[in-house]
């Protein structure tokens, strides 16, 4: 009957600003949008050391806010580094939650948001729209070009030993974006290598996912990538480029709001074990896995492929599997370029926890339904295999 549109909902962030510099007067920025002034400051150890949180609080201090600064986050955050954060507010009386750092420490500034208002425990949040009422204001500054968290909607937590689980809620999306290209100057190449790549993971794994493919996730993706891949290895190999570093934080930023919008997959599925088990960062876990994982989809993906061929390696002649197998190599020689490590076993992985982690990527079905093609637990073992 109808050749229109699939319906969909779109969402993200209601302000981003982006400015060079703009951290060392995010009192002035943040002041002029928000009445509150007790802001808890939400970030970790090692930008204390290097010396990012000093000038900021002293910014946010000049502009009349009393400032409690948490910096114990830490990577992949257990449940109680966040309860330690919402405690350490709470007799505080901030009104304000300001997230500043990588995709852990704005993570934890988006839950502990909403607990310090919210009567609901921890627990019951697990899973898609179980957050009620509403939060803190809230303000993300990333320091890294990866995650994206800065615009998304979901946090994810360390349950357990080796378990992560999600809160995924339209409560979680912040109040205003702060992007600061220079906050990402200090980020070692490989570091900026793995981030970078995982902001890769993001927009792609949008392109091709199964159920909210959309066209406002599509266009952000097409961008993100085109971006992310013209300055990714500009990036590691220079970390004071201000060009490159600008464009990767934003690519990653549009890869956040694409992602948020029509959800990752596969990739992510068989990363979060590497984390859990392993302690392997996010971003280089996404990094590991986004080769095998391409080759895999790449029959079922090959049309949305090949249209992301045309992104980071131009137009060209061909079918459709013939430029997907150009975006493939593309995205493989990038990876190669980059400097990131390119295989399980470099990062302490062993071959006798393989089929550990793909019964444990099973567990990741929020993830697994969007990949275009299913995974089962021998696809998932010798993805992993591949990846060793």
């Amino acid at each position: 009957m109808s050749d229109g549109l699939n319906p969909f909902e779109f969402r993200t962030v209601p302000a981003i600003q982006l400015e060079w510099s703009g951290a060392k007067r995010l009192g002035e920025v943040v002041g002029a949008r928000f009445a509150a002034r007790k802001a808890l400051l939400v970030t970790d150890g090692g930008l204390v050391k290097a010396g990012i949180i000093a000038p900021i609080v002293a910014s946010l201090e000049a502009s009349g806010f009393a400032v409690t600064l948490f910096d114990e986050v830490v990577a992949d955050p257990p449940e109680h580094v966040l309860l330690a954060c919402v405690a350490k507010a709470k007799a505080a009386g901030v009104d304000i939650v300001i997230g500043l750092g990588g995709g852990s420490s704005l993570d934890v500034a988006k839950l502990a948001a909403v607990l310090l208002v919210s009567e609901q425990p921890l627990a019951d949040l697990y899973g898609i729209g179980k957050v009620q009422g509403s939060r803190l204001p809230l303000i993300q500054v990333p320091t890294t070009a990866g995650t994206g968290s800065e615009v998304t909607n979901i946090t994810i937590l360390t349950t357990g030993e080796t378990t992560k689980m999600g809160v995924v809620s339209p409560q979680l999306y912040a109040d205003f974006v702060l992007l600061d290209g220079e906050l990402t100057v200090g980020l070692p190449a490989v570091h900026t290598a793995a981030t970078g790549i995982d902001a890769m993971v993001h927009a792609i794994e949008a392109y091709t996912s199964r159920h909210k493919k959309n066209p406002v996730s599509d266009a952000l993706a097409r961008e993100a990538l085109r971006l992310l891949s013209a300055n990714l290895i500009a990036a590691c190999k220079d970390g004071t480029n201000r060009k490159a570093r600008e464009a990767m934080l934003l690519g990653a930023m549009l890869a956040g709001q694409a992602f948020a919008n029509s959800p990752v997959a596969a990739v992510h599925a068989l990363a979060y074990p590497l984390g859990g088990h392993y302690h392997v960062p996010h971003g280089l876990s996404n990094a590991l896995m986004l080769g095998p994982v391409l080759r895999f989809n790449a029959k079922a993906a090959a049309p949305l492929y090949a249209e992301l061929a045309d992104v980071i390696a131009g137009p060209g002649a061909g079918g459709a599997e013939a430029r997907a197998d150009v975006f493939v190599a593309t995205m493989q020689k990038l990876m190669d370029e980059s400097g990131a490590p390119r295989r399980l076993r470099d990062v302490g992985v062993t071959d006798n926890t393989l089929a550990m982690l793909a019964s444990d990527a099973m567990k990741q079905t929020r993830l697994l339904v969007n990949n275009p093609v299913e995974v089962t637990e021998a696809d998932a073992l010798a993805l992993y295999r591949e990846a060793f």
